[in-house]
């Protein structure tokens, strides 16, 4: 008697860690209901999925698409050309693997795959993160039979009825803190239990306003804050953030951290768990992925949403929670000015850090991974 075919899926996009994440939480949640489904990831080529996705142990394959840059550049008048290879290669991936449903995270890469399998009658499923959807998703939405999405109002950039709200996928390990993770994170960043802790993060590739604004912070204090800081500078910023804080008093280093009297800086966080636990208020941008996770692990949060980014969409991410009384927004362009005074006045204010942590509990989906699983096995059955 022959062997039932496994079920086979292609998940594709990338290009940030905002679309990298999100798209191996859904293949994970995949693999917990059918274990022996076959995932193949499709991103771009150079990109930082054709690292991360096989270091989470799934094969992936790149394309040559690249995006369209916004400033006048020689690199545009290549674009066509890429998307047409990219198209090409995408109909011998479909013809080789022979998916039953393709998976769009967003991304540019995503556009080829989902377009060439929409077009050849295989149902596809398009995740958008953001509250205000990318031009790759608009795009390929049109034909998808499913569009999970993050946030309320979606309907004005997809067909209503094909609109499922799951929220954003977060990793497992982010929850709210027990009093034993907070007791690990203390010790694991060298930290007093008994002060407030603000967590600044930029991102992996690091942010040049929030760095700018917490050498501003340290040069003024000289390292000796009202209370303690975390902050993950990014690997871009190593070097100028170390020469930096080694004119500090007080200057020295253990294993990942630069300590200075009240502030811990690294290039890259390799336990966020715990930099989430020992944190009250956390200063970042406005990511839909960073959001999903705040709101899962139920934290006070200042956004300062990134101007370089398209269509504004964090501004957009982030004004969706400060409408829901469960975060603050401070713009890019006004953080010098402002961002020093508002960390600040509500680090101090409890009342405040607990209704905005109340509130943005009440935002969080984390189930988002099983349920778009759900979904992708639905389109197959």
């Amino acid at each position: 008697m022959e062997s039932k075919r496994a079920h086979k899926v292609i998940i594709s996009g990338g290009g940030t860690g905002g679309h990298i994440f999100p798209a191996l939480s859904i293949a994970q949640a995949l693999k917990k209901i059918e274990p022996d489904i076959d995932i193949l990831f499709v991103g771009a080529e150079g990109k930082m999925e054709m690292e991360k996705v096989p270091a989470a142990g799934f094969p992936i394959i790149g394309l040559p698409v690249a995006g369209l840059r916004r400033s006048l550049s020689a690199d545009n008048l290549s674009l066509p050309f890429k998307v047409f290879k990219s198209i090409r290669k995408a109909r011998r991936i479909i013809r080789d693997f022979r998916p039953d449903v393709v998976v769009g995270v967003g991304g540019y890469a995503s556009a080829p795959m989902l377009w060439t399998a929409s077009h050849r009658g295989i149902p596809t499923l398009v995740q958008e993160q953001n509250s205000y959807a990318g031009l790759t998703n608009k795009i390929v939405g049109e034909r998808a039979r499913r569009i999970c999405v993050a946030y309320e109002g979606m309907e004005k950039f997809f067909p209503a009825d094909r609109i499922l709200f799951t929220g954003n996928p977060i990793r497992e390990d982010i929850r709210p803190a027990t009093e034993a993770l907070r007791a690990e994170a203390m010790e694991y960043f060298r930290l007093d239990p008994s002060k407030r802790t603000a967590l600044i993060i930029g991102g992996s590739g690091g942010c040049g306003t929030l760095n700018s604004v917490l050498k501003e912070i340290c040069a003024f204090t000289h390292c000796n804050t009202p209370y303690q800081i975390i902050w993950q500078n990014g690997k871009a910023y190593s070097d100028p953030t170390k020469d930096f804080l080694k004119r500090m008093p007080d200057y020295r280093q253990e294993g990942e951290l630069r300590i200075c009297r009240e502030v811990r800086n690294c290039d890259f966080i390799s336990r966020m768990d715990l930099a989430f636990a020992a944190a009250d208020i956390v200063v970042t941008r406005a990511g839909a992925g960073t959001i999903s996770e705040l709101c899962a692990i139920g934290k006070a949060s200042i956004f300062v949403p990134s101007p370089n980014v398209a269509e504004d969409h964090q501004t957009h991410n982030a004004m969706a929670i400060v409408a829901k009384d469960a975060a603050i927004m401070v713009r890019d362009d006004e953080a010098s000015g402002k961002l020093p005074n508002a960390m600040h006045e509500l680090i101090a204010d409890k009342e405040r850090i607990l209704r905005f942590e109340q509130n943005i509990l009440r935002l969080a989906k984390p189930d988002a991974s099983r349920v778009i699983a759900e979904e992708v096995l639905k389109l197959i059955k």
